[in-house]
């Protein structure tokens, strides 16, 4: 058996950003019209290291692919100097069962949040929108605002990191990329002043507690809210939730895993229907994404397997044309 295995170099050079969007775009249509097959993930707490494994596999009927991924999320890494998250993804051939690739995982799911919110960004921020807010400043922090200069033209951002030696590393090397990265990158002394012009909000933290105030947000921002994936932890504040047009990945996920939901679901200040739509729904045209220049409008992703098995099969389709990855003969 042949099995290829793909690196995170390998991944960027066959899926830019832009298509990752595109082919996330496909996948929630695919998944908003029923065609995927996505349980819900297994979650291992290992309790011992403050950390989590989890484990995720997805169909796509439409497309065909089919496959998994294994990732781990361990917070205290930072006291070792090692990444927050780590993970492996396997494509499996949906007609014959066999095994085709291995991909790098990390690189992957970041690859792929960004391009989610991208898409989300898309299709529910305003077009005239120019600055940014980044909350966290890890590797998932750089996707997110590559991906929303993908669709809207940036002009500046505000980094914000309790770890201020990181939102400097950040600001530092995102400059150092170009466009369609803007040159105006500024680290903010707070969470107030990385919202206070901000049309588009970006939280990518591992944080328990809301990133920012409801008070100090603009009307008509648009909110990716990507880090929280647990029913204890809250990236954003209630009050917000509460004012926003909500759109989800999925609603039988966000409804089981967002936090950001149900923690003001448990206290009875929104019920389920308070979710607006699914993502796929508005990708599909089915219904409208923003409306009014004014509405807050907030997409809450907590992470979905059809989307590193769609940006994988993608990897996957684009080496046999370029002849990228290693094969290995088990």
């Amino acid at each position: 058996m042949k099995i290829k295995v793909f690196s995170e170099k390998d991944i960027r050079r066959a899926v830019p950003m832009e298509r990752a969007i595109t082919v996330l775009k496909d996948a929630f249509i695919q998944l908003s019209a029923g065609k995927a097959n996505v349980p819900l993930r297994s979650v291992i707490p290992v309790s011992a290291h403050s950390g989590q494994t989890l484990f995720m596999p997805a169909y796509l009927e439409g497309s065909g692919a089919l496959g998994a991924k294994i990732v781990s999320v361990f917070p205290d890494n930072r006291k070792r100097d090692l990444p927050i998250i780590h993970a492996l993804v396997i494509l499996v051939d949906s007609s014959t069962g066999v095994p085709l690739a291995v991909l790098d995982g990390t690189y992957l799911t970041a690859l792929r949040t960004g391009a989610v919110s991208g898409l989300a960004t898309d299709l529910l921020a305003r077009k005239n929108a120019r600055t940014a807010a980044i909350f966290g400043a890890g590797v998932q922090g750089r996707t997110q605002l590559e991906a929303i200069c993908r669709v809207r033209h940036i002009e500046k951002v505000w980094v914000f990191d309790p770890n201020t030696k990181a939102a400097e590393n950040f600001v530092s090397e995102m400059k150092s990329l170009g466009q369609p990265i803007p040159e105006a990158i500024f680290t903010a002394r707070s969470s107030s002043q990385a919202i206070e012009e901000a049309d588009i909000i970006c939280a990518a933290t591992t944080s328990s507690k809301p990133v920012f105030a409801d008070s100090d947000l603009r009307p008509g921002t648009h909110i990716n809210g990507v880090g929280s994936f647990t029913p204890e932890a809250q990236e954003i504040p209630s009050e917000t939730v509460i004012r926003a047009k909500i759109i989800v990945d999925s609603r039988q996920a966000s409804l089981a895993e967002a936090g950001d939901l149900l923690i003001p679901l448990r206290k009875g200040s929104i019920g389920p229907d308070h979710i607006y739509a699914e993502l796929g729904q508005i990708a599909a045209g089915q219904l409208p994404g923003r409306e009014t220049r004014q509405e807050v409008t907030f997409f809450k992703s907590v992470g979905l397997a059809i989307q590193d098995i769609a940006v994988a099969a993608q990897v996957l389709q684009e080496a046999e044309k370029s002849g990228l990855g290693t094969e290995v003969n088990f």
